[in-house]
């Protein structure tokens, strides 16, 4: 990730002049929702349930300090990535009438643009200085309407080799739950849309809302937006699209490890080839790479979680214990145990 300066963190714009439609009594956040096709539901209902829970007292849900609203250009509904449909609210209309646009997106391969209709509102609201919001693949999709460029943004890890392929030149950040540049607001879907929507609740309606909001949700804590994603952290820094894909084939197979051929013919290449890169790129092997990726991980666990170091043996795709705490011994200098005491003595 490349230094950020103070005006790449700095809060979302409100130089329009808001006093022209903001009257007492009106809420104090309002947002409106676009929904791209197979969107991820998930992340669209942590975002709105963090709005509905700061918006009134108790869990009565009437939106008073806080109002939503999903947005259509032709009102029919759309389907989300589980099959489960929504029904949108109102047409896209004037868009400053809401403080945020929030864009959600869904499946990569399912949504090649949100169409001509919503870029031109995205643009409209750009223009007018509403801040933009891109949840999950969302930011994908603002880039689509030409309006990511310059920005930071935050793209899951999961999609990083995706958002490098489709979008020479942009920088994604990939270990941050989500990314305030501006008016461009990125995360990476799932809970972090939840740590997202509360940052908005916190800086508009107020931080008791917003932890009030997570408490109920069950989450302890609202995080920053510097928190890593959950997940393992990418150690290796290139923009060799070959190595990133083969890197991203490692992480989501950690526990069935394949071998450098198989990951080679999996991303369309040969064995060599894809040595070649690793070289080039990174100064390794792809095995040595691999290797790097499942000790990082089974030490992260150790230190992190209550499994047994024979279940994260066999998490992290090593034979048994004994496997991992040889290979864990050459790179970290201590076994997995002796790891775990002093973790556990330092409690």
């Amino acid at each position: 990730m490349s230094d950020s300066t103070p005006a790449a963190n700095a809060a979302p714009s409100t130089s329009r002049p808001r006093s022209l439609r903001r009257q007492p009594g009106d809420a104090r956040l309002s947002v409106g929702f676009i929904l791209a096709k197979r969107f991820t539901l998930c992340a669209f209902a942590n975002f709105v349930d963090v709005l509905r829970l700061a918006a009134d007292e108790g869990d009565r849900s009437r939106p008073i300090l806080c109002t939503w609203t999903v947005l259509s250009e032709d009102m029919d509904p759309v389907m989300s990535s589980s099959g489960i449909t929504v029904q949108p609210k109102d047409r896209l209309g004037d868009p400053t009438r809401f403080d945020y646009i929030v864009v959600i997106g869904g499946l990569m391969e399912e949504t090649p643009s949100l169409g001509s209709g919503y870029s031109r509102y995205l643009q409209q609201a750009a223009k007018a200085g509403v801040p933009l919001v891109g949840v999950c693949t969302g930011a994908f999709l603002i880039h689509q309407a030409g309006l990511m460029n310059g920005y930071r943004c935050c793209v899951s890890w999961f999609h990083h080799a995706d958002f490098l392929d489709q979008f020479e030149g942009l920088n994604p950040v990939t270990d941050q739950i989500f990314v305030v540049d501006r008016d461009r607001l990125t995360c990476s879907g799932g809970i972090s849309s939840a740590h997202l929507a509360a940052f908005l609740v916190d800086k508009h309606v107020g931080s008791a809302q917003a932890n009030k909001s997570l408490h109920i949700m069950i989450i302890d804590e609202a995080l920053q937006a510097d928190k890593p994603q959950p997940g393992i952290t990418m150690d290796f820094k290139t923009r060799d699209p070959i190595v990133l894909r083969a890197l991203l084939l490692m992480q989501q197979n950690i526990d069935q490890p394949f071998s450098v051929a198989e990951i080679a013919k999996r991303i369309g290449h040969n064995k060599r080839q894809l040595e070649r890169h690793f070289q080039r790129a990174l100064n390794t092997s792809p095995q040595a790479a691999f290797l790097q990726i499942r000790l990082s991980l089974a030490h992260h666990l150790i230190e992190t979680s209550e499994k047994s170091i024979s279940q994260i043996a066999v998490d992290c795709g090593f034979c048994d214990s004994s496997h991992l705490s040889r290979m864990f011994r050459r790179r970290f200098g201590c076994t997995p145990l002796a790891l775990r005491q002093s973790t556990e003595a330092a409690v």
